[in-house]
């Protein structure tokens, strides 16, 4: 990948899309491809066909998906399953078919992984034992995608990889307090409980479940360095190899918003799967390793949030 080199970024408008459409902004790529759901619906399977042979990019960033946390995925299932198989169907499929494509990056999730996977979780425990039911629909469709990558990669030697993230936060992220994840979810909650002057928040489940958390711009650094030095069939975890509960991260946002309450758990509420942390040490052996703590992460997210997010709501 040269610095001429047409990249496709999708879901440029996400979490993730963002983070690595900077990081390739910043890393000096600027012919970048990227596409609005108006300008380009990746469910449509001849409108992403007619995109890659008029586009013809020569690398692609699989970031586009319908995600969200344990209320979305509960509440929307068929759409998590359908939305999901069908983008990165189209996707992976034009993008083989076109002939201009070099290699294409597919990012999955940790939540591929069984619910009571041994911690921390290795690259081959996928498939090994019962999933999340929360959310298995946006799981399966994830394990479908690195099934079809793997399977490409096999019949037609089409050159793809895949990575699971772990849990992400970050610039651009989520804040809305129905479909968001944990983090910035209490984000939210904790800056708003600041400004009203509020004398409790309230957070679900037990604070118990231990959860691992990357800042979404060290995910993109991952992906570029992944996209330019490795090129294999096995899927690579990309986190920190640090997890902590939730209690204690908890702690750390009303530490970074400055709530000075007090903090209530509705145990009534679900903790979803109680630990979940990656075995990252296929990645660090190719020579990569995450340099952002928590509390640093929280406190530029907390900014961004400051600056930009408020005005989401």
């Amino acid at each position: 990948m040269n610095k001429n080199s047409k990249i496709f970024v999708s879901g440029h408008r996400g979490l993730v899309g963002s983070a690595i459409c900077r990081k390739l902004k910043d890393s000096g790529y600027m012919e970048l491809i990227v596409k609005t759901h108006s300008e380009l619906d990746l469910t449509n399977q001849a409108a992403v066909t007619r995109f890659f042979s008029e586009q013809r990019p020569e690398y692609v960033f699989l970031a586009a998906a319908k995600v969200g946390g344990i209320l979305a995925n509960s509440s929307a299932p068929a759409e998590f399953i359908r939305d999901n198989l069908m983008i990165q169907s189209n996707v992976i499929d034009s993008a083989y078919r076109c002939g201009s494509v070099k290699k294409l990056l597919f990012l999955g999730s940790s939540c591929i992984y069984p619910k009571f996977a041994p911690q921390p979780m290795k690259e081959d425990h996928l498939l090994t034992g019962e999933l999340e039911p929360t959310n298995q629909w946006y799981a399966i469709a994830k394990i479908a995608g690195i099934k079809m990558v793997q399977a490409y990669r096999k019949q037609y030697g089409f050159k793809a990889i895949a990575l699971m993230p772990t849990n992400l936060y970050g610039p651009e992220d989520n804040f809305d307090l129905k479909t968001s994840h944990v983090l910035p979810a209490l984000l939210r909650k904790f800056h708003e409980a600041k400004i009203t002057n509020a004398t409790a928040v309230t957070v679900w489940g037990t604070g118990t479940p231990k959860r691992e958390f990357l800042y979404v711009d060290e995910l993109a650094d991952a992906c570029l360095f992944l996209m330019l030095n490795y090129d294999d069939d096995q899927i690579v975890n990309v986190g920190t190899g640090v997890d902590v509960t939730i209690s204690e991260l908890v702690a750390t946002i009303a530490e970074v918003t400055g709530f000075k309450g007090q903090i209530e758990y509705d145990t009534s509420k679900p903790d979803g799967t109680p630990r979940k942390l990656l075995d990252v040490s296929r990645l660090e052996a190719l020579g990569w390793k995450a340099k952002i703590g928590l509390r640093e992460g929280v406190a530029r997210a907390y900014r961004w949030y400051v600056e930009h997010g408020n005005a989401m709501h």
